[in-house]
């Protein structure tokens, strides 16, 4: 099962707020806006995920990572994700499309700027983009 951790949305930029609830659209969700749209955002990268385990691990490295300080929608635990995995969270169907590349604004929640610590290509780790399947209401669990 799938547990939502975290829901964040911003006017653009990091970090991204919390919220208890939000609406999901296969644009994205209501209240989130990204200021790149070359790099963000999109039906192919409508929802960024972040599983709490990888926040967890970075926090234990000593990084100052905190809950959507890197740009992720969601933080989530419960379930291992790669591309193709298709998930529900609430009424929401979701599918990985690709990793998240990550970039200078979110140096800060790094351990001397080292963003690239979640650069798949580089650890095998890194954020996700998922395109919505199923839209609907993402609630925090219980």
């Amino acid at each position: 099962m799938v547990n939502v951790e975290g829901i964040f949305v911003s006017d653009g930029g990091v970090p991204k707020l919390s919220v208890d609830q939000v609406n999901v659209t296969v644009n994205g969700l209501d209240g989130d806006r990204q200021r790149d749209l070359k790099h963000h955002g999109g039906p192919d990268r409508a929802v960024c995920v972040l599983q709490t385990e990888l926040l967890s691990q970075l926090q234990s490295e000593g990084h100052p990572i905190q809950p959507g300080t890197t740009g992720e929608n969601l933080l989530i635990s419960g379930i291992d994700l790669e591309i193709g995995t298709q998930f529900t969270v609430d009424e929401v169907q979701l599918e990985v499309v690709s990793d998240a590349p990550p970039c200078k604004t979110i140096a800060s929640s790094f351990t001397n700027g080292e963003f690239k610590r979640i650069s798949y290509k580089l650890t095998g780790q890194t954020r996700w983009y998922c395109r919505v399947i199923k839209p609907g209401i993402i609630r925090i669990s219980a």
